[in-house]
Order: C-alpha cells, then sequence, then structure tokens
C-alpha cells in the first residue's frame, strides 16, 4: 500500500481536521453546566476562609496568653491589651518574669484589617479575645458574627 501523499508523515489526520462547531458547542454546554453548579459553592468560602482564619489567629493569641500567665501568675489586664504579649506592660501589673523576645511575634489584625480585642477579666471566661467580624459592630450574623476564644477553648 502507497502511502497517501495529502497526510503527513507519521500522522493519520489531515492537517485540515479538527473540532467541528457541534463538538466545540457540547464542550462549551458541558462547562456552562458544570460553572453552574460548582460556583455558588465556592462564593461564600470567602467568608468561610475569613472564620476559619480569624479562630487561627485567637487560638494562636490565647496560647501566647496561656504563656504570659504561666511566666508571670496572671493574665494581662484589660489596660494592657495584647501589646504585653510583644512589649513588656508599662501599666500595672507589671510582668516581672516577662520572657525575653516575647510571646507572639508579631500581633495579627483580624481578616478584616482591625485589631483583635482584648477583655480580662473576660464575659466568658478568664480572658475573651474577640474580632467584631465582617462589619466590626458587636453581635451580628453570618460574616457579621462576633468570633471569640469562647468558641475556639
Amino acid at each position: 500500500m502507497q502511502p497517501d501523499a495529502t497526510r503527513p508523515a507519521g500522522g493519520s489526520a489531515s492537517a485540515d481536521d479538527g473540532f467541528s462547531l457541534l463538538e466545540l458547542m457540547v464542550v462549551v454546554v458541558i462547562l456552562s453546566v458544570l460553572a453552574l453548579a460548582i460556583v455558588p459553592r465556592v462564593i461564600d468560602r470567602p467568608d468561610q476562609a475569613r472564620a476559619a482564619r480569624a479562630t487561627s489567629d485567637i487560638a494562636a493569641i490565647s496560647s501566647a496568653i496561656g504563656l504570659y500567665k504561666l511566666d508571670n501568675f496572671t493574665y494581662p489586664s484589660t489596660a494592657q491589651g495584647l501589646a504585653a504579649l510583644t512589649t513588656p506592660p508599662s501599666v500595672e501589673p507589671l510582668a516581672p518574669n516577662w520572657a525575653s523576645g516575647g510571646y507572639i511575634a508579631r500581633l495579627p489584625k483580624d481578616p478584616w484589617g482591625r485589631d483583635y480585642q482584648y477583655l480580662q477579666p473576660g464575659v466568658h471566661g478568664a480572658f475573651d479575645v474577640f474580632s467584631y467580624g465582617a462589619d466590626g459592630q458587636p453581635g451580628g450574623s453570618g460574616a457579621n458574627a462576633d468570633i471569640g476564644s469562647w468558641q475556639v477553648n
């Protein structure tokens, strides 16, 4: 059998072969159906990711506060705030055994760019570390809900 002069050497398809319009339309329809099924589930994920990050940050800050208490026999006061974890407090009660280098490398901002809040004694326990959520206001629901150490511990 003689090779076909119109076909490229080593190949079985001609240069004009490709996808038909019908095949392309089927692919577009399949991708559209997949997008309609997947996109609504992915849309609310940023809020969930922010809440998860806030929960993780609060757990890390709470651990640092626990270390502070182990060294100094008391939690930082509300007046000292979370800054007592990165710099020695200058407000009473002083921390005589404050660890050189601090208890946390830096204080993170919440996922919405605001400082985490701290109360000692807390409403929910010995101390509260919390974020007011997306709206920055107490209370709320969904993405605007408060996220605090009482949910982590």
